[in-house]
């Protein structure tokens, strides 16, 4: 990043807080012009003692053609976008549109090969800004797994011209609650491929990274019902933001109590969870990893109230030499209500990922693996 665009971006942070929305998007847009060259996301060479980012280092904002919504923008880290094609995978890989509430979405849904006949989970992906489901797909590695366990595996994408570096509109007030916007649109996606495709309606899933993970906590805290476990990477905890100053704030130090999570003033988050996130993470504060296990531990059923155990925690290195540290929070007896991996020196990119995708970092854990255990230890108990 050269120091030019470091201070155009400073001015930006500082027109943003003082409510300049406009002029700090223009700051931005000349920050852009003037250093266009993506970076994708590296991890140290050698593990380092967690250290918590102090600012905002890697934000990308553009105007959104939303008339309703006022000044908005798009928000996420600057990263490398891949020009490979999709490897060519046993099952089908499809496409479709899904229209919602005046919205349109695409999507594409992976469907495993081997004999049917049996419902099958479904997991929904969603990507980060700049992503698409291919480039989420090839890094994420998904589709590989699920010819190897028996999934379907959808994933829905944001239209550029709902949010030009296609991130989910996570930070907007109109996409956030139940019947509402973009929330809507990927619940009511995935009913659409559950019914199509016979799925196994109590081993329904949500994942996302980055603007896709802290999107993943809201459709989950707004249909609870729908999913029995969320995935989280590098994302936030549903209600973290509700407006692009907000949303600045959130990324670069955690929500705040008065403007903070669902947890503290809304339905919550009711369904397990696993997260994954760098404590070197330049692009979201890792104390929003934090804030989503508060948001599921402070939601959980009456059914565990009392017997929660005290949190298992665990230090380990991958076979690359990733340092992590894993927290399971849980019940006396039963799965794992929620699972923190975070990752020691890593940055904000995809743990385990494949090379071929955008946001990866290919040292581990594997993040992919490791959700899907979590995600099949739980299975709705009513199967909706």
């Amino acid at each position: 990043m050269n120091p030019t665009f470091q201070r155009l971006m400073d001015q930006a942070t500082r027109l943003t807080s003082a409510g300049q929305l406009r002029a700090a998007t223009a700051a931005i847009q000349s920050a852009l012009a003037r250093d266009n060259r993506p970076t994708a996301p590296t991890a140290p060479t050698a593990p380092t003692a967690p250290t918590a980012p102090t600012a905002l280092t890697t934000l990308t904002a553009t105007t959104a053609p939303t008339p309703t919504d006022g000044d908005t923008a798009v928000l996420d880290g600057c990263v490398a976008e891949m020009s490979q094609e999709a490897p060519a995978y046993p099952g089908e890989f499809v496409r479709g549109t899904h229209q919602h509430g005046g919205l349109t979405r695409d999507y594409k849904l992976y469907v495993p090969a081997g004999p049917a006949g049996r419902p099958l989970p479904l997991v929904v992906m969603l990507h980060g800004c700049t992503q698409d489901p291919d480039d989420f797909a090839n890094g994420t590695g998904m589709n590989e797994l699920a010819d190897a366990q028996g999934f379907l595996v959808l994933y829905p994408a944001q239209a550029q011209d709902a949010n030009p570096a296609r991130c989910w509109n996570w930070f907007k007030h109109n996409h956030q609650t139940r019947g509402s916007g973009e929330a809507a649109v990927i619940a009511t996606m995935t009913q659409t491929v559950m019914q199509e495709h016979g799925a196994n309606r109590a081993r329904v899933y949500i994942a996302g990274l980055s603007a896709g993970g802290a999107m993943a906590t809201l459709v989950a805290a707004a249909y609870p019902e729908l999913f029995a476990a969320v995935g989280v990477h590098s994302g936030l905890a549903p209600g973290a933001a509700r407006s692009l100053p907000e949303a600045l704030a959130a990324m670069r130090a955690g929500a705040s109590d008065s403007t903070g999570p669902a947890r503290r003033s809304g339905p919550g988050l009711r369904v397990p969870a696993i997260v994954f996130h760098g404590d070197r993470d330049p692009t979201v504060h890792p104390k929003n990893g934090d804030q989503v296990i508060e948001a599921v531990l402070a939601s959980a059923p009456p059914s565990e109230a009392g017997s929660e155990r005290q949190p298992v925690v665990e230090a380990g290195v991958s076979l690359q030499g990733q340092r992590y540290t894993r927290t399971v929070h849980g019940a006396d007896s039963g799965p794992a209500r929620a699972e923190h991996w975070l990752l020691h020196g890593a940055g904000h990119a995809w743990s385990g990922g494949q090379a071929t995708g955008s946001y990866t970092d290919t040292k581990g854990p594997d993040a992919s693996r490791e959700m899907l255990r979590f995600f099949f230890s739980h299975a709705a108990a009513s199967g909706h």
